[in-house]
């Protein structure tokens, strides 16, 4: 009877949209990216290619049009925010751990034998296709759960 693999990060990323923006970047060119790649959320690299933070559209919706801002004018480095990401090497339910405990719906993956790059991002489909409906059902929970 053969033993079933052990699930890691690097198994369950998707690669699309893996591309950065450059930290000191604009705005415009971050939305302009997201569009052309079909994406909702770039990862944010430094001058040194390493890896700074992520953005979303509502990211740039909420803080930077909604505020009467020019996004032309603001670096997608300025909405970095906190860093969460995973090892290509880690077990998938790290990843999903990482996810359920800071709320987040886009983990990038870092291949740390490679020089700590950027190698992918998991997201929410990438879940729905890799994990079994109890997962998928818990991950939902706890990521979308309201304050009370």
């Amino acid at each position: 009877m053969a033993t079933r693999k052990k699930l890691l990060a690097r198994d369950i990323m998707s690669t699309k949209g893996v591309q950065c923006v450059g930290e000191h970047e604009s705005l415009l060119d971050a939305s302009r990216m997201m569009r052309d790649l079909k994406v909702g959320c770039l990862p944010i690299c430094g001058d040194d290619q390493r890896l700074k933070g992520v953005i979303t559209d509502r990211d740039i919706v909420v803080q930077c049009v909604a505020e009467g801002r020019d996004a032309s004018g603001v670096q997608a480095g300025e909405l970095a925010g906190a860093l969460h990401w995973v090892d290509a090497e880690a077990d998938a339910n790290e990843a999903l751990e990482t996810m359920e405990r800071h709320q987040i719906k886009r983990l990038p993956v870092i291949d740390v034998k490679n020089d700590h790059r950027l190698c992918g991002m998991i997201t929410e489909a990438d879940l729905a296709k890799n994990l079994t409906d109890e997962q998928i059902a818990e991950f939902a929970s706890r990521v979308y759960a309201t304050a009370g």
